[in-house]
């Protein structure tokens, strides 16, 4: 325990040094580690992918469930979206210094506020190796410094990115501190940073239930929580059929492994046995276990669902499902078992839209859009760091622009107060 202290407070003081490096550093020197960055995931796509084959090997003599192997695994696509990803934050406007207000007072004083980094951001992630290159480039677009802690199932594939991302520092001439990984499995680690409030100026926590419940609980550095996706869709009465089968098809189907995967269908009654039974029908034809209410259970093929299928966040091929009186009992039930992270309405009635979308208190709403949309790439961000499904500073995806605070700049003339 002594020695996981020991090395986590030189990361910290290492970070903290980088912080204020970065805090001035130009936007071209940052665009070009980016860019750098990309190009060596290209080049070390072999190695990355041996490493990830460690991972994945490792990772299946745990029993891990079928989503987190997939959110594990690496492939030449998705490498290719890595890339994608560095070279969109890269091309950026560079978030740092830019004017969010500006005025005059009466007294003479010229005010501004200005974007500033939040200074040494802690990221504790879970599978997903690809948080590596996004949290890191997001970070260093912001000016931030970052100390990436990521899961142990992830160990060597986030070891091969971390070091495409400082190949990039190295070559702009910026400091590799800037993004540090922390090198060893031990959990001591995670306890070591929720307390670093001298280092880190904020905590990321991106992963399960129990990871994130454990950050807010013990940390007490200042945290964004990504908490669950609890991603429930609204089947109103004034549907369309095609945009039903198609939307919810996808939102479940397309990657069951992500946040933004559909975990709950809610059905107007209505609409039941014509556009619910079809969509019902062609979830389980896909391969999806639904798990329903009296009405929907009816359907044969159909598990009756039971109270811990409400509120419940599968990451796998099932759906709850359940019949509603209309859209004032679709967003009492949402409010009760949901995360406030991703809901979607489906309907061509502009005012039920509108009340969904304005009484909800999700940090994304949507409308006739598939729930795998709630990502800071499609959001056009080149990544995110997380989703925060909090109120505080930064909601819903978590881009560079959202991991800078302000300043105000205040201007006279030799001015004096009355």
């Amino acid at each position: 325990m002594s020695e996981v202290s020991e090395i986590m407070s030189g990361i910290g003081a290492r970070a903290k040094a980088a912080a204020a490096e970065l805090a001035t550093a130009s936007a071209e020197r940052k665009h070009a580690a980016l860019i750098s960055a990309a190009e060596a995931v290209w080049n070390n796509r072999e190695t990355i992918l041996a490493a990830n084959v460690q991972d994945m090997e490792f990772a299946t003599e745990k029993g891990q469930s079928a989503a987190m192997l997939d959110r594990l695994k690496l492939d030449e696509d998705r490498l290719q979206g890595i890339v994608d990803g560095l070279r969109a934050i890269a091309e950026q406007a560079d978030p740092v210094g830019e004017v969010l207000a500006e005025w005059d007072q009466p007294s003479g004083l010229h005010i501004k506020r200005v974007r500033t980094p939040l200074g040494v951001i802690g990221v504790i992630y879970e599978s997903r190796p690809n948080v590596t290159a996004d949290a890191g480039a997001l970070c260093l677009k912001a000016g931030n410094a970052v100390i990436l802690r990521g899961g142990s199932e992830s160990f060597h594939s986030s070891a091969a990115l971390h070091a495409c991302l400082q190949q990039g520092l190295r070559d702009a001439g910026l400091p590799l501190d800037a993004i540090q990984l922390v090198p060893t499995r031990d959990r001591a680690a995670v306890q070591e940073m929720l307390t670093m409030t001298d280092t880190i100026d904020v905590i990321v926590p991106r992963g399960g239930k129990g990871l994130v419940g454990l950050v807010q609980r013990e940390a007490r550095v200042p945290v964004f929580a990504h908490l669950e996706g609890i991603v429930h869709i609204y089947i109103d009465k004034a549907a369309d059929p095609e945009k039903v089968l198609r939307v919810v098809l996808n939102a479940k189907t397309r990657r069951t492994g992500v946040c933004g995967s559909a975990e709950c269908l809610l059905i107007h009654k209505d609409v039941m046995p014509s556009i619910g039974m079809g969509v019902i029908r062609a979830l389980m034809d896909a391969g999806v276990e639904v798990r329903g209410d009296s009405a929907v259970a009816a359907i044969d093929g159909v598990r009756h669902a039971i109270e811990d299928d409400w509120g419940h966040e599968y990451l796998d091929m099932i759906i709850a499902a359940r019949a509603v009186d209309g859209i004032e009992q679709a967003m009492a039930h949402i409010g009760r078992y949901g995360s406030n992270h991703t809901d979607c309405i489906l309907t061509e009635d502009a005012q039920a839209a509108k009340t969904f979308m304005n009484t909800l208190d999700s940090a994304i709403v949507m409308h006739n859009a598939s729930t795998q949309f709630a990502d800071g790439g499609e959001f056009g961000m080149g990544a995110e760091i997380g989703i925060a499904t909090g109120k505080m500073h930064a909601r819903g995806p978590v881009g560079a622009a959202q991991l800078t605070s302000f300043k105000y700049h205040v201007t006279g003339d030799g001015t004096t107060r009355r």
